[in-house]
């Protein structure tokens, strides 16, 4: 079997399922493979950022995701193991519209976006089907083969996207070299049903120990905590009453809410990584979120990023076509606009990494030190909280800012809120 196609998808993950529909929208026809046999059905937390937020409303989707599914939270509070506060960052401080974050519960808007290209006539979506490599002629990509129940197929296509994450096959195929780096630790991922209702979400940090605690629809809340990679088994094997008893000593204020943990299907385990690719471009084919650049979740942007990528690479393509050109120097455009954006991130979650994962005493003075000073300095909040939203391309901090964040040098502007980010 042999199908033409403008644009191959490889993979219907967050950033190539907004790529999808966003291409769709244009009329442009695509195919998009997905190995799953199935939209995505596991327990995962769902967190959109503001940037997120505004391409969904670009698509149409939005507002069309389901209410009873869906929380918006503007207060976060980082708290030291044992309740005391050390910072509020509140998301009413960005510009409206965009100005909370949206918890929403597993799976929504991923399964919006996927219904949403199912109804469109100009995208193909093949659910279990495996990509097995690339056609090419005379150096360039021009499609690929897969394998579907049915048989082999081949796909013809001007361009090939990977979007098929961190272990990208199409990434293998294209010889693109990867650094992928397996962070020592990654998150235990819970379900809880609160008794009351809970509108703030609260983050608490201690010596290698982090908690996170985020309100979704329906009185449930999301946990996070974070735990040796390969521990999870052993976790489970110790029993829910002594994960209890740990959140418990975490944040005794919740002994109630950690009781609704009565079973391991509440749960799952996220591992975390990070992949740094020297180019995500080839002639033909492009690579877009975690399959170019996996970051670890403190950036709070992975899926963010990808669903960015989507929509910078879906106003390229269209230009491609019309002047069928696909080589490598003109999908580079699209690297050139997202790359800045990425490194920064990934740069900045593994300093994260370095002083919120810590053991170091010394390491956990300079981190409170500074969530204290981010409390009561406007300026340098603000700088934090449009980063976490995507709204920043540059670097919360320079220099200067780092030694006033950790109390060291006074910071004459503290009280003023920088507002000029670009998406």
């Amino acid at each position: 079997m042999t199908e033409d196609t403008d644009i191959a998808v490889v993979g219907a993950g967050g950033g190539g399922a907004v790529l999808a529909l966003a291409l769709a929208q244009k009329g442009i026809k695509t195919v998009v493979l997905e190995q799953a046999s199935g939209p995505p059905q596991g327990l995962r937390g769902e967190i959109l950022q503001p940037n997120g937020q505004q391409v969904l409303d670009q698509i149409g989707l939005l507002s069309k995701l389901p209410v009873e599914s869906t929380r918006a939270v503007r207060k976060f509070h980082f708290c030291r193991v044992g309740g005391e506060r050390l910072c509020t960052v509140d998301y009413g401080d960005l510009p409206p519209p965009y100005n909370r974050a949206v918890v929403t519960l597993p799976n929504v808007a991923h399964h919006a976006i996927l219904d949403a290209i199912q109804a469109e006539q100009s995208v193909s979506l093949w659910y279990g089907t495996t990509f097995t490599g690339l056609l090419r002629e005379r150096g360039q990509v021009v499609g690929l083969t897969a394998k579907r129940e049915a048989g082999q197929v081949t796909v013809k296509a001007n361009v090939v996207v990977g979007a098929d994450g961190v272990f990208s096959k199409v990434r293998e195929a294209l010889q693109i070299p990867a650094d992928l780096h397996r962070y020592p630790q990654g998150y235990l991922i819970a379900i809880l049903d609160a008794s009351t209702p809970v509108t703030e979400a609260k983050y608490f940090i201690g010596k290698r120990t982090i908690l996170g605690m985020f309100p979704a629809a329906g009185n449930k809340v999301y946990l996070f905590y974070m735990i040796d990679a390969g521990s999870y088994e052993r976790v489970k094997g110790q029993g829910i009453p002594a994960l209890q008893r740990a959140w418990t000593a975490i944040d005794p204020s919740c002994a109630a809410l950690f009781r609704t943990l009565t079973d391991w299907n509440q749960t799952a385990f996220m591992p975390t990584g990070r992949v740094r690719t020297p180019t995500w471009v080839a002639d033909g084919a492009v690579l877009i979120g975690d399959a170019a650049h996996a970051m670890n979740p403190h950036a709070s942007q992975g899926r963010m990023q990808a669903m960015v990528d989507a929509m910078t690479l879906a106003d390229l393509l269209p230009e491609c076509l019309a002047t069928k050109d696909y080589s490598a120097v003109k999908l580079k455009s699209y690297e050139d606009a997202r790359r800045p954006q990425v490194t920064m991130l990934q740069k900045l979650a593994d300093e994260q990494v370095l002083f919120w994962n810590t053991a170091n005493p010394v390491i956990a003075f300079l981190r409170d030190r500074v969530f204290r000073t981010l409390d009561h300095n406007a300026r340098l909040r603000y700088r934090v909280l449009s980063t976490t939203a995507g709204l920043r391309r540059t670097p919360p901090f320079n220099l200067i800012d780092r030694m006033m964040a950790a109390g060291f040098l006074p910071d004459p502007s503290g009280h003023e809120r920088v507002a000029r980010c670009h998406l």
